[in-house]
């Protein structure tokens, strides 16, 4: 295991000394024109992102469960997810009017005012600014753990890191669940320091946001809930009786009324007759109903019950499965252990992956001697990437962005371990550039994303879904129309707007279908991971490819005389 090390003073330079102890004296005046520079740079990718890349798979259907909240009051379609973050998303969608309309049964939506591109911007603004928080916050952190140098290092390589600028770009709550996570990390950390009640009150806040950003969270606030109980200023305590349970109650009814509220504290009425169930929730267009299988009457009224029937839909939906492609194979309802290591050895940069691998190998080695604080960070993220492993529902590397910029805080440990060798600070230094470009490459569809040693034209066999192609290449097709004029496309798109939306013409392609001519396939599609017949696209595979759009959108050419 790594040494740990919390003397805030040591001179050996192997060692890393600083924690969420160290006062504003203790430190120089910060630098902000850099961190400013880079935060500038992140956003500028992120708009990037925003003007070239189609409203995603999930976006309009959070962008309706968000302005259905709003308008109507109601948490009825796609309750899959608390609403916080889509409350917050979809505020500026009230300014400039957005609306997206999804009929219950059809496939695509099948209207959009005032425009798609308009609806992105609104709902995507605000996850941009969560990004550029989480990104001052790592700086932040890093800076108190290690030195202003290695917090720099740190955000150089987040502001160029493909998955944060494609998942802080688009509405979902992917980036805010890293957010989150990271934020009740770092104040659990002051709060220890010093356990006053004003730093208890914020970290009661933050728990119930981190409830009401996503169900995957409740086992986080579970582990956050139980450092508070034994965590002292200066030692554990693991004798009950002397735990901090004052504290802790009054966090869990803080976090318990932030999470009601961001359902407008809502009552839910439950009633049972002869062991039927009737559930009516305020403003829903009809009561749920089932039926419990035993006899016996009930009433009863729960606060936020449409929490807790979020939760059961998201738990019956990780018992059942879900249709998961890996290397070339599907799976329906049991998924691979080795699904979420391999997305991280394919999905993030090299150069941050091997840097964060050099920090692991160097503190086993005891080169470096983390602090303290650092090892209560990664209990997060790694109770977090355990689970996930362990989980039936392997959806693309958003579903783990929790742990990447703690991985972050690892890599910063690095600079700050070589803080005195030049030549190595110099190799450091050449790393980000090396990052730069490397992110580039997929500018500005990030969340396409594969390392260097992938080639792009086959990562479809490797990965698919939000790992490569969630629907986001609308506007680059556009583009394609626009110059092709003559060419009639017959497309085959994996998302939830209709192309018609975005003003292209097109024809619908089936799986099994053959046509001839210009043929437009999405990757997912090419994957088969979501069709009744997977390899219904596979006879495209056998004519030339003509481009690929956005990463996403194969293009093929089919002759004439094929038939």
């Amino acid at each position: 295991m790594p040494t740990l090390q919390s003397d805030p003073v040591n001179a050996d330079s192997r060692n890393i000394t600083g924690n969420f102890s160290s006062t504003r004296s203790q430190r120089s005046k910060p630098g902000f024109i850099l961190p400013g520079l880079l935060c500038l740079l992140f956003v500028a990718q992120c708009a990037w992102f925003m003007k070239t890349q189609s409203l995603s798979n999930d976006e309009p259907l959070h962008i309706v469960a968000g302005t259905e909240a709003w308008r109507l009051n109601r948490f009825e379609r796609w309750n899959d997810h608390p609403p916080l973050v889509f409350l917050l998303s979809t505020l500026p969608e009230l300014i400039v009017h957005g609306k997206i309309s999804i009929g219950e049964d059809v496939k695509y939506a099948d209207a959009i005012s005032p425009s798609p591109e308009v609806v992105a911007w609104a709902g995507r603004s605000a996850i941009v600014l969560m990004g550029v928080l989480l990104g001052l916050l790592l700086w932040i952190t890093a800076r108190r753990l290690f030195s202003e140098a290695a917090a720099n290092f740190a955000l150089a390589l987040f502001a160029f890191s493909p998955s944060l600028i494609g998942n802080f770009s688009i509405s979902c709550n992917d980036g805010a669940t890293a957010l989150v996570t990271f934020a009740v990390a770092m104040q659990l950390l002051y709060w220890r320091r010093s356990p006053s009640w004003g730093r208890a009150i914020a970290l009661g806040l933050l728990l119930g946001a981190m409830l009401s950003t996503k169900f995957s969270l409740p086992v986080m606030f579970a582990l956050a809930l139980a450092l508070v109980l034994i965590l002292k200023p200066t030692a554990v305590e693991w004798n009950p009786r002397n735990w901090n349970w004052r504290q802790a109650i009054a966090m869990v009814l803080l976090a318990f009324f932030f999470v009601w509220g961001t359902y407008f504290f809502h009552w839910t009425k439950v009633e049972v007759n002869n062991g039927f169930v009737t559930v009516t929730s305020p403003n829903r267009t009809k009561p749920a109903t089932g039926d419990t299988h035993r006899h016996f009457n009930l009433t009863a009224y729960l606060p936020a019950g449409e929490y807790i029937e979020g939760m059961g839909r998201v738990a019956n939906h990780l018992n059942l499965g879900h249709p998961t492609y890996f290397m070339g194979q599907i799976s329906h309802d049991k998924g691979w252990k080795m699904y979420f290591p391999t997305v991280v050895a394919l999905k993030w940069p090299p150069v941050i992956l091997a840097l964060f691998l050099s920090a692991l190998i160097l503190g086993l080695m005891r080169k470096i001697k983390f602090p303290a604080d650092l090892v209560i960070f990664s209990l997060f993220p790694g109770l977090y990437f355990f689970i996930a492993i362990f989980s039936k529902v392997d959806l693309g590397e958003r579903h783990i962005l929790l742990i990447y910029p703690f991985a972050l805080l690892f890599v910063a440990s690095v600079w700050h371990y070589a803080r005195e060798k030049r030549a190595i600070l110099a190799l450091l230094s050449v790393l980000v550039l090396v990052n730069v470009v490397d992110t580039l490459r997929y500018a500005p569809g990030y969340l396409s994303y594969f390392t260097p040693f992938v080639n792009p034209a086959t990562s479809w066999k490797l990965l698919s879904d939000s790992n490569l192609d969630w629907g986001q290449g609308l506007l680059a097709l556009r583009d394609y129309q626009a110059q092709h004029p003559n060419e009639t496309l017959h497309v085959a798109y994996f998302g939830t707007m209709d192309p018609k939306l975005y003003g292209i013409r097109y024809t619908p392609l089936e799986p099994g279908q053959r046509v001839t001519g210009t043929v437009v396939v999405s990757a997912t599609h090419l994957s088969g991971q979501l069709l009744d017949d997977p390899n219904g696209y596979h006879w495209l595979l056998q004519y030339p490819t003509k481009t690929i759009l956005d990463h996403s959108l194969h293009v093929f050419e089919v002759p004439a005389d094929t038939h």
